[in-house]
């Protein structure tokens, strides 16, 4: 963790430094503009990471967040300015407690330490955890960006075999699915990833398996190119994503080694529309991943309010950190 105390600071909730990349430009730029950074993870509370606030009539919530090995000051919560919410993991709690004391423990330490945090007078998030944790739910996403005007892909959501099947069959173009939650998946141990697939064989939907959950399935939109285009604030950020596999064009993320990259400049229209997006999703910043049809419309998949945009930076030098920081450092109006 980076210990700072002096001036109005940003703090970055993020998993350590190896692990983040996206979260260390940006805290690499705010620090050559200056700027006191806090970086910490919230799984190091209670364990490494003490807190002490309060708060009366009339006031606002003031304390510090000290080190419990040394006592050292960590964050005067007064000073903190703006908030990065990158990816925070869970608390790590004593092992030495029975599993409903872990589980009232969680309970505890997510709404103390996170409600504290969140409720930090003045400070600008980016972004706001509850607007984060609405925009995770694609329908609610899929709805926004309909209402905007941009295009989206025929989407079904549904725990019926025959529904799946009826409206594959209507919808007389191919299918993929996709999980609604992204594409990691724990596994009994294990770490599954879950990638984009083709729906072959639309018999396959008649499973009474589709019974024992929410799957979602949607038109499998024809490709010219896939891109990536981060929102920060009003600005827009996009590159062309060149699949140059199978595997890549079904789903990019499935075979890096089989990308290629440029600059992109999307129409103004569609930039505009993400924008509006990521507005009325409460969202400062979101990587948002869109498809370019053979005629040169534009549709999009999804949008991911903590999505990674590093490599977009080291492939096309997108002053990306520079703008999340200015977002930290704009002064409200």
């Amino acid at each position: 963790m980076t210990r700072s105390t002096h001036g109005r600071s940003v703090l970055i909730l993020a998993a350590p430094t190896f692990d983040d990349p996206t979260a260390d430009r940006v805290a690499a730029e705010l620090a050559l503009r200056g700027v006191p950074v806090i970086r910490m993870d919230a799984a190091q509370f209670p364990t490494r990471i003490a807190m002490t606030a309060t708060i009366s009539s009339g006031d606002r919530w003031r304390g510090r967040l000290t080190a419990t090995d040394d006592g050292h000051d960590l964050v005067d919560l007064a000073g903190v300015g703006a908030v990065y919410y990158r990816h925070p993991e869970q608390f790590v709690l004593d092992e030495r407690m029975s599993a409903p004391e872990r589980v009232f423990a969680f309970r505890e330490a997510r709404r103390g330490f996170g409600g504290v945090v969140q409720a930090l007078a003045g400070a600008r998030w980016v972004n706001d955890p509850v607007a984060a944790a609405r925009c995770e739910y694609k329908p609610v996403q899929l709805a926004e960006a309909a209402r905007v005007g941009l295009e989206i892909p025929d989407t079904l959501i549904t725990s019926d075999p025959q529904a799946a099947y009826d409206w594959a069959k209507a919808l007389g173009r191919p299918v993929v699915y996709k999980p609604l939650g992204g594409i990691w998946h724990g596994d009994e141990g294990r770490v599954r990833v879950l990638y984009t697939t083709a729906v072959r064989d639309l018999e396959t939907l008649r499973d009474p398996a589709i019974c024992r959950t929410a799957h979602l399935f949607q038109e499998q939109v024809p490709k010219a190119f896939e891109a990536r285009a981060v929102v920060v604030g009003h600005r827009v950020f996009a590159m062309r994503i060149q699949a140059g596999s199978e595997r890549a064009a079904m789903d990019w993320r499935s075979d890096y080694d089989a990308l290629t990259y440029d600059d992109l400049h999307l129409p103004a229209d569609t930039a505009a529309k993400l924008v509006e997006l990521h507005r009325r999703l409460g969202l400062v910043c979101g990587a948002a991943d869109l498809v370019c049809r053979p005629d040169g419309r534009y549709v999009l998949l999804e949008t991911n309010q903590a999505g990674e945009w590093g490599w977009i930076t080291a492939e096309t030098g997108a002053p990306i950190a520079a703008a999340v920081a200015d977002e930290l450092t704009r002064i409200p109006t």
